[in-house]
């Protein structure tokens, strides 16, 4: 395939990690906003991998199965995925409108599992599309290309809410609002890319038939049972998504309250608003309340920030990785991110964070397509979309484990200083990068 090709197969991804970054530099302070405590957003934040658990497999094995010759085999699923995702995006930031008998943090997180199941829906099908379409020689660049429309996204997702506020005035201060309206109106653009992107690709991408793909040599699956076999290179991948995602984990959760309490001594959102209630004149709570609103924007700054670092350095990945290997190439990108993540604890400022997230945004590039690139020639065409939606299981599993023993983790050993999650978040990726030497397929 040509480049413009790739590009419009992958473009769909625009849109869902756009969506994905705004739900990771925003759904904490959403939640936080809701009434949510700080040693339980990770408990929140296990929606998402437990429906990507749940829902990644299903949606690959069915899609391996799926042949229509107006909708083809994945795109159905991706354009039904992204119509809920648009809802859920409008949904989650106004949960308080909805209330009832529940109060808004509860109709907040049922919004929120709807938005990660539709994500789910809408990804998993692309990993496989990409796998389908080229061959083997054109893996890393495919899936090159699709992390860099990913950090493309990302970016526009993470600086969004910013650019509202400070380029068109949208207020980011909560005023009599549960949430901040710039993050409000930021969802709403969000849902509007999010379906632009995803049709973009339906319409402009080509899925081959199955007498097509037949005459390519391709075994298309009877509707009996499969053998199922778990490769040896998938494992060996396995263990080092574990801990790649465990820090990032750690990372989404748990930056905001890092840099607000850690970096500049802040007390927690609650002790302000209580300060306020008591006394709404006091200086010294307001110009805290303010400093950490605006700490809020600054954190979907630096998340963008690693998102375009990634989506530049996905670029050069196909020549890295020709040079030094696939899984060298992985191995050094995840060493400088579990160093990025090390040094969040030593940054003075919040402009200083910059410096670590040019790391990890190395190390968020290699993570989104390097494994895929080395696992993609190891699979069975046939089942392509089941065998990426268990590899999916690698990822939802260390997100799972995060979010059941960190929070406690924070809370009792570290005395709810958030910053030892990130150390701990680093440290994981370190030992992810020593696993890279494991992967037996170094081409």
């Amino acid at each position: 395939m040509t480049f413009w090709q790739i590009w419009n197969m992958s473009f769909g991804f625009l849109g869902i990690q756009m969506g994905f970054a705004l739900q990771n530099g925003n759904a904490s302070r959403i939640l936080t906003d809701f009434g949510a405590e700080v040693e339980s957003l990770s408990w929140f934040w296990l929606v998402a991998p437990l429906t990507g658990m749940i829902v990644q497999p299903i949606i690959g094995y069915w899609s391996d199965r799926t042949w229509s010759s107006r909708w083809g085999r994945r795109r159905p699923f991706f354009l039904g995925g992204s119509i809920l995702a648009c809802v859920a995006l409008m949904l989650l930031p106004n949960a308080d409108r909805f209330t009832g008998l529940l109060p808004a943090l509860f109709v907040g997180a049922g919004f929120l599992i709807l938005m990660d199941t539709s994500f789910n829906i809408s990804m998993e099908p692309f990993r496989a599309l990409v796998a389908d379409n080229l061959p083997d020689s054109q893996s890393t660049q495919g899936f090159s290309i699709q992390t860099a429309l990913i950090g493309l996204g990302a970016v526009v997702g993470s600086f969004l809410p910013w650019i509202l506020a400070n380029w068109f005035g949208v207020p980011n201060n909560l005023s009599d609002a549960k949430v901040q309206p710039n993050v409000v109106y930021s969802f709403y653009l969000g849902a509007l890319v999010f379906m632009g992107a995803i049709l973009w690709t339906f319409f402009n991408t080509k899925e081959y038939s199955p007498e097509e793909r037949k005459a390519m040599g391709i075994e298309e699956p009877s509707r009996e049972k499969m053998k199922f076999s778990i490769p040896k290179t998938m494992w060996q991948l396995g263990s080092i998504q574990f801990f790649s995602w465990f820090g990032l984990f750690c990372m989404w959760v748990y930056t905001t309250t890092a840099l607000r309490e850690h970096t500049y001594g802040l007390p927690t959102m609650d002790s302000i608003k209580a300060v306020l209630a008591s006394n709404p004149q006091d200086i010294a709570a307001q110009q805290q309340l303010s400093l950490s609103e605006n700490l809020g924007d600054w954190i979907g700054i630096l998340f963008g920030i690693y998102n375009g670092v990634s989506a530049l350095f996905a670029f050069l990945m196909p020549s890295i990785a020709a040079k030094w290997g696939k899984a060298n190439t992985h191995m050094i990108a995840l060493l400088l991110g579990g160093l990025g993540l090390v040094l969040t604890y030593f940054m003075p400022d919040k402009y200083w964070m910059i410096l670590p997230m040019l790391c990890i945004g190395i190390a968020w590039a290699s993570i989104l397509s390097m494994p895929y690139a080395i696992l993609a020639g190891t699979l069975p065409a046939h089942q392509m979309g089941v065998f990426m939606g268990v590899f999916n299981f690698f990822i939802t599993l260390p997100q799972i484990v995060s979010a059941l023993v960190s929070g406690p983790i924070v809370k009792h050993l570290f005395g709810g200083n958030a910053v030892y999650a990130l150390l701990m978040g680093g440290i994981s990726m370190l030992v992810a990068a020593i696993l890279c030497r494991q992967v037996s397929d170094r081409s």
